[in-house]
């Protein structure tokens, strides 16, 4: 054989760099990943995560390294282009029951509408309220409550009075107390040495006196505490009649702004119409003055905080639906999660301590897990085994079985979970369930 000599020249091969149809390797990023070899597959992903019925999900069988995920990830994103945005999630305080907060699902974007409406409201009311209940009307009206009252309890004592000089004593208010002395005819009041000169039969006559007159004094006290009654009553039922319109306005104008058709529309009006009960039943404490400001400024603040809105899934400005990849699928961040303080002696908690986990934050899209990261975790599997058979979701915390301290429980409304997952798994994993299927089969069956 003859022996060819080459250059080092005729050893590289140098392509035509124009018909790549890109200048350098940056221009490739963000181009779709090439299913190669995986025609079939790739048609049977895009008719799976297409197919549009509850109780369908994906199982990916595949080696790991060769793009499983990213593959699917990569279907994920372009089905849910497709898709429409899914509803915000809400959860509320209940005023009937405070342990079961209620879930709210509004159009997507609205949630944080609501909650900054919601957060406007209690931001200018107590400024609102004070205005309004100090207005000359009020003031005047409440004037004349007050002196109806200052006029009935003054006859009443003006009574009272001349029944105690009736029987020789002398009445007299300090302090809030009625203090009465005993005088003889002469007007002088009962000393110590004058009353060890009495005889038996007087001593007697002065004590059935001041029997009667302290029983009258009780009737007395009675007939004052239901006038004050009365007047207070009048008071806030003139409180009342001045500031509900001024929330039935601030209300009406946030039903308003969520007028259109949503699921949850009389959900969302029973919590409003709660929300402007719950003002009136707490009006004193929107108006500073009282003896301490500390206890009402701790209680107003307990009852705006019971008004604001829990956004646990906010999908404002999402594009279609959404995408999840949940790489460390905990049982907090995949079914959510309820957070507790202590106040030193017990765990408390409310509804604005609720947390969303991936399941729900995937609601209406894909969920991308694996299949061996679920294995580890039995408690887990078995959950979301749950909610995949019932299409529902309750958050729960399950941590707090073991707390060293007491906990305050909390069970939040269930609400309905639609989504595909999609479950990566190995051969070997796949055929490890199957084997496992299996044999928990055959025990059900009795063999």
């Amino acid at each position: 054989m003859a022996t060819q000599i080459l250059q080092a020249q005729a050893l590289r091969h140098a392509p035509d760099g124009g018909a790549l149809g890109f200048e350098d390797t940056s221009a490739l990023c963000g181009q779709p990943l090439p299913w190669i070899g995986q025609a079939r597959a790739q048609r049977a992903a895009a008719f799976g995560l297409g197919l549009d019925a509850p109780g369908y999900h994906l199982l990916v069988v595949g080696e790991p390294g060769t793009g499983r995920s990213s593959l699917m990830h990569e279907a994920m994103q372009v089905q849910a282009a497709r898709q429409p945005v899914p509803p915000d999630l809400c959860y509320l305080h209940n005023f009937d029951a405070p342990e079961h907060p209620r879930a709210l699902r509004l159009p997507a974007g609205e949630g944080r509408q609501l909650r900054h409406a919601m957060a406007q409201l209690v931001r200018r009311l107590p400024q609102e309220v004070t205005a309004r209940v100090s207005a000359a009307d009020v003031k005047a009206e409440a004037a004349r409550i007050e002196a109806s009252y200052k006029q009935e309890e003054a006859h009443a004592y003006a009574g009272l009075s001349a029944y105690a000089q009736a029987r020789q004593f002398s009445l007299m208010r300090e302090q809030d107390h009625l203090v009465f002395t005993w005088h003889d005819a002469a007007g002088e009041p009962m000393t110590t040495s004058r009353a060890m000169t009495l005889s038996r039969e007087e001593r007697e006559a002065i004590d059935s006196a001041e029997s009667e007159l302290r029983s009258e004094i009780g009737r007395f006290l009675e007939r004052t505490r239901a006038l004050e009654h009365v007047m207070n009553e009048g008071l806030a039922a003139l409180r009342r009649q001045m500031v509900k319109p001024l929330i039935e306005d601030a209300l009406q104008g946030i039903r308003n702004s969520f007028r259109k058709q949503i699921k949850d529309a009389l959900k969302l009006g029973a919590f409003l119409s709660q929300v402007q009960n719950e003002l009136l039943e707490n009006l004193p404490l929107f108006m500073p003055g009282s003896d301490d400001e500390a206890l009402r400024q701790e209680a107003l603040a307990e009852v705006i905080a019971r008004l604001q809105v829990n956004l646990v899934v906010d999908n404002h400005g999402l594009q279609g639906a959404p995408v999840i990849v949940e790489d460390n699928p905990m049982f907090r961040s995949l079914f959510g999660s309820i957070e507790y303080a202590s106040d030193g002696e017990a765990l408390v908690t409310d509804f604005s301590r609720i947390r969303a986990g991936s399941l729900l934050r995937a609601h209406g899209g894909f969920l991308l897990l694996h299949l061996r990261d679920l294995m580890a975790d039995a408690p887990v599997w078995e959950k979301l085994r749950r909610v995949v058979r019932s299409g529902r979701l309750q958050i729960e915390e399950p941590g707090t079985l073991y707390a060293p301290l007491a906990a305050v429980s909390l069970e939040p409304e269930a609400v309905e979970v639609a989504l595909k997952i999609v479950l990566v798994a190995s051969p070997e994993e796949h055929a490890l369930v199957q084997a496992l299927v299996f044999r928990v089969g055959r025990r059900a069956g009795g063999e």
